[in-house]
């Protein structure tokens, strides 16, 4: 076999005696970026791969040197130790420090996450490894056992055991559930002594059924995961000690480097090795490529290099054919992420600190053989179908145990089918909490609700945006760890996971003001957990880990208990509705979750909507809630605004995309919305929420659908065009529904008529911008959309001025075709009480509404709201002269009227029209607040008789007058 060689380029400086350093080197789980350290160093580099000409990024906030270096799962924290005794973490890849998670007495040599990244393994020269919680700081265990430094740790694929190799070559099986000790090979790998120049490592298959250990005869020595067993070994042509072993990601193949400056590629299955490679020095750490194949490699000089091609091409790809783990928790909450998932350690706080009893065989402990593992994991998967039933969100299905490490809301087991991730349920508004900082409890339009953890309870503060209209809320000490809120005019109500020996949850309500004292109460649900809260008028609910909706009175009264179809996600409340989100079936295998939304009127005890709840494929469910003006919203991960209209039977728009600004540095975090703007906290990327501190400031974007380029280059006038459709179908569904339940419709009337010639602007811009494209066949439709016959008259002025005498003949034609139509009694026209038969003709002129034939048709499926029409009057039985007329403040006005026989020539008949516009201008269109507007059906907005009623769009925003 050829052997090759290749350079190196330095990424860190050696000290001044030029001593060889232990270095380490990762690569980021997306393949963009490598990060190098070196003992010799005490900065931290982060190299852009795409980049390499590029300075990189250095973190120096250790003293000495690093020792050790760690990604989280989703390659969000970065974690490091160091020999000044520290373990700091970071964001990644922005490098912002975050905070020491935890300190030793001695230097730190090796450091790790878990599967779900929510402990954080940290050990080194101090007798013990430390297991840190990510979420808080504290210290969850520490397990002892280890005579020598610890060298090298490495968690379980399947999240059930850890594995750590010690100086004196000794391997420890710890089993994360209980604590204890499951096996202890001693002396197994090479003893190192007390140098430190060259560290023993281990690493579990990708597969989790085999730990690699270097071996005493310069091999790789295989031991199986559950009895311990010797199974095989690697050797070939290591003529030295092996210093660095690691796995392909599918565990086809591994990479090994050694004393002797060599690098083999090891076809695990075949027990032989297929390529290698020569170096200078010995390689300190190697990483495969997560999308690829490449190796990564650094030296005891703190140089690094890419080795392309590590694998030859003519074998299968390191990276193809993952295997996919039937863990017991496939997924977990990863820190600095917006999305909590379960622990997959269990609660490891609630044990006590210390682990002793260093060799005693566990109670659990499995003695099987690789031959009987499938039947063996049947009765897991059963284990885990039996555990369904049994409460406590945080339990790991096959243990029973009570919390997750986590200790935050939301951290969920599901079952689900194996490769699928189901969504886990977060509350809008809050943010993941963090070490020694304040965060969001709740951010709304309103205000916020914030906390902050000290010395074993919190300190919660209320704010609101408007100082002056809010109540002032003295801030509270909350010594239950409530983990979400939900803020509105009127209270806030506190929710907290279940902790405790009877794990329970506790549910608590605050008035901001009452006529009687000891107004807030609480209630505890034991073995039941709170998911999502939720205030509107008067009501408060409660969605819990047994998929019940509990609705409280705001004096605490316990209303009503539903049973929801499936797990929550979230849920959101605006006066007597609440729109509750679940899941309505598991996800798919792409991952697309599927989702099912319902909207309850809690006063009137109804069930006015459901249905699917739309997102973006690939994405998850980030913000739900309410528009100022009462329309159910929501925003997925994508970045992609939805508002739920009536239209259509009831559909979702698209009202805003994040991709359509161009902006991939940026994350919106969406606060609210109104009728024509978001409002949200912009995060530069990769950040995904805002921090408390300092006061975060609120964006405000606006809405529009996400159009395709079109060929006119007039985007944003087709965009207004839609805008204001859509606006125009919500008011007259309110102004239906209004009338219907007899209330005043004057504003309403009004906006409609603002909304009516707003559009009309909005034609008239898109047929001068279709004519001067040469798209006539395009203005043609445009102008039957037109509202008022002014309008359409423009509209033939327009296309005149341009010289187009053909489309200003057939704009014509269709001006005649409609008042001919209306001449003969065949428009219906706006629902309008009159004192006089003049006053009819003054309408038409003055708000004239067209239904152009060909587009008139009632859509299937969508039943009619009732319309009013007038009684059939024939305009030859009006009588001559002026009749008095009232306008809506019973004032007298003269109408003048025209008599038109029954042989009218229609040119006269528009001429009269024209007339009746002229004077009708004087007047203001009387009674225009009167009128009830029919829209012409189209294929952006339907008309208001045709949409079907829901209580969401009962309250719109009024425009200023």
């Amino acid at each position: 076999m050829k052997i090759r060689t290749m350079k190196l380029r330095e990424a860190h400086k050696r000290d001044d005696e030029g001593e060889s350093s232990v270095c380490s080197i990762l690569w980021a789980s997306n393949g963009d970026y490598i990060v190098t350290a070196s003992s010799s160093d005490n900065s931290i580099c982060i190299h852009t791969v795409g980049s390499p000409s590029n300075m990189p990024k250095f973190l120096r906030n250790h003293r000495e040197g690093v020792t050790a270096l760690a990604l989280s799962p989703n390659s969000t924290c970065l974690a490091s130790g160091s020999l000044d005794h520290s373990v700091k973490l970071y964001k990644f890849p922005g490098g912002d420090f975050e905070t020491n998670i935890t300190r030793f007495t001695l230097p730190i040599r090796a450091v790790a996450f878990n599967k779900s990244g929510t402990i954080l393994a940290a050990a080194g020269d101090d007798e013990g490894i430390k297991l840190v919680n990510t979420i808080d700081g504290t210290i969850a265990r520490v397990l002892k056992g280890h005579k020598g430094s610890v060298t090298s740790l490495a968690f379980d694929p399947k999240s059930e055991y850890l594995a750590s190799l010690d100086s004196d070559g000794t391997v420890i099986y710890w089993e994360l559930q209980s604590g204890s000790t499951v096996h202890v090979l001693k002396a197994i790998a090479p003893n190192n002594g007390i140098g430190f120049s060259v560290l023993n490592v281990l690493a579990w298959s990708p597969d989790g059924e085999m730990l690699a250990v270097p071996g005493l005869k310069n091999d790789v020595v295989m031991y199986d995961r559950d009895t311990a067993e010797k199974l095989f070994s690697l050797r070939g042509d290591h003529t030295q000690p092996i210093c660095f072993l690691s796995w392909s990601p599918n565990g086809k193949y591994m990479a090994t480097s050694g004393l002797d400056r060599q690098i083999l590629i090891w076809d695990v299955d075949k027990k032989q090795d297929i390529d290698r490679q020569k170096f200078t020095e010995c390689i300190s750490c190697m990483a495969w490529k997560p999308h690829g194949n490449a190796l990564a490699v650094i030296d005891f000089m703190g140089k690094y290099g890419v080795w392309e091609s590590a694998v030859p091409l003519t074998m299968k790809s390191p990276t193809e054919d993952i295997p996919g783990l039937h863990s017991k928790n496939s997924n977990g909450f990863l820190l600095f992420d917006e999305e909590e998932e379960p622990s997959a350690s269990g609660n490891l706080s609630d044990l006590n600190e210390d682990s002793h009893g260093e060799f005693e065989p566990p109670s659990r402990k499995r003695l099987r053989k690789r031959s009987n593992y499938d039947d063996d994991w049947e009765e897991d998967c059963n284990d885990e179908l039996e555990s369904i039933p049994k409460v406590g969100s945080r339990k790991k299905a096959s243990y029973g145990h009570k919390d997750n490490l986590s200790g935050k809301s939301g951290s969920r087991h599901m079952i689900v089918t194996a490769g699928s991730k189901m969504q886990e349920a977060f509350q809008p508004g809050a943010t993941p909490a963090q070490p020694g900082k304040r965060h969001f409890l709740c951010y709304n339009m309103l205000g916020s609700i914030t906390t902050m953890e000290h010395d074993g309870y919190s300190h919660i503060e209320i704010d609101f945006h408007d100082t002056s209209s809010g109540p002032r809320v003295p801030a509270m000490t909350d010594y239950f760890g409530f983990t979400m809120a939900s803020l509105n005019e009127s209270g806030s109500v506190f929710a907290n996971p279940c902790k405790g020996e009877k794990n329970m949850s506790t549910l608590m309500y605050r008035p901001f003001s009452s006529w009687a004292n000891n107004s807030e109460w609480s209630m505890r649900l034991e073995g039941e957990e709170v998911r999502a809260i939720a205030l509107g008028s008067a009501w408060v609910a409660a969605v819990t880990s047994l998929n019940f909706l509990r609705i409280f009175t705001e004096g605490g009264l316990q209303r009503y208990v539903l049973s929801l179809d499936g797990p929550v996600v979230t849920a959101a409340g605006y006066k007597d509705e609440l729109a509750v989100v679940t899941h309505s079936s598991p996800s798919l295998p792409t991952d697309e979750q599927m989702l099912e939304f319902r909207v309850f009127n809690i006063a009137y005890g109804t069930q006015p909507l459901r249905g699917r709840l739309p997102l973006t494929p690939g994405s998850c469910l980030t913000w739900l809630g309410f528009s100022e003006e009462g329309h159910l919203s929501s925003f997925d991960s994508k970045g992609v605004l939805r508002v739920f209209t009536s239209q259509y039977g009831g559909s979702w728009l698209p009202l805003f995309s994040a991709s359509k600004l161009k902006k991939p540095d940026e994350n919106y975090w969406v606060a609210g919305l109104s009728a024509s703007k978001l409002f949200c906290i912009v995060c530069k990327s990769p950040e995904s929420f805002p921090q408390s501190t300092p006061k975060p400031v609120l964006t405000l974007l606006d809405l529009s659908f996400p159009l395709a380029c079109s060929d006119l280059g007039a985007d944003s006038l087709e965009n207004e065009f839609m805008m204001n459709n859509m606006h125009l179908s919500l008011v007259q569904r309110s102004i239906e529904e209004r009338a219907a339940s007899g209330h005043d419709t004057t504003s309403l009337d009004d906006e409609a008529f603002n909304l009516e010639t707003s559009l009309d602007r909005c034609i008239l811009r898109l047929i001068a911008s279709c004519c001067n494209g040469d798209k006539l066949v395009r203005a043609t439709e445009l102008v039957k959309l037109l509202s008022l016959e002014k309008s359409v008259r423009g509209a033939i002025k327009l296309v005149t001025a341009l010289k187009l005498p053909s489309l200003a003949e057939r704009f014509s034609s269709i001006l005649e075709e409609k008042l001919l139509s209306e001449t003969s009694g065949n428009t219906v026209l706006p629902d309008r009480k009159s004192n006089c038969n003049g006053s009819i003709q003054h309408d038409v002129a003055s708000v004239k509404l067209f239904t152009a034939p060909e587009i008139s048709q009632k859509s299937e499926g969508v039943v009619p709201s009732p319309t009013h029409t007038l009684p059939s009057t024939s305009l030859s039985s009006k009588q001559n002269g002026e009749e008095p007329c009232k306008d809506r403040h019973g004032n007298n006005i003269q109408c003048q009227t025209t008599t038109l026989g029954k042989a009218t020539d229609l040119k006269t008949a528009v001429k009269l029209k024209a007339d009746e516009v002229h004077s009708l201008g004087e007047t203001k269109a009387m009674k225009v607040d009167q009128l009830h507007f029919s829209r012409p059906s189209n294929p952006f907005a339907k008309s208001a008789s045709n949409q079907e009623s829901s209580s969401l769009f009962d309250s719109l925003k009024k425009m200023k007058k």
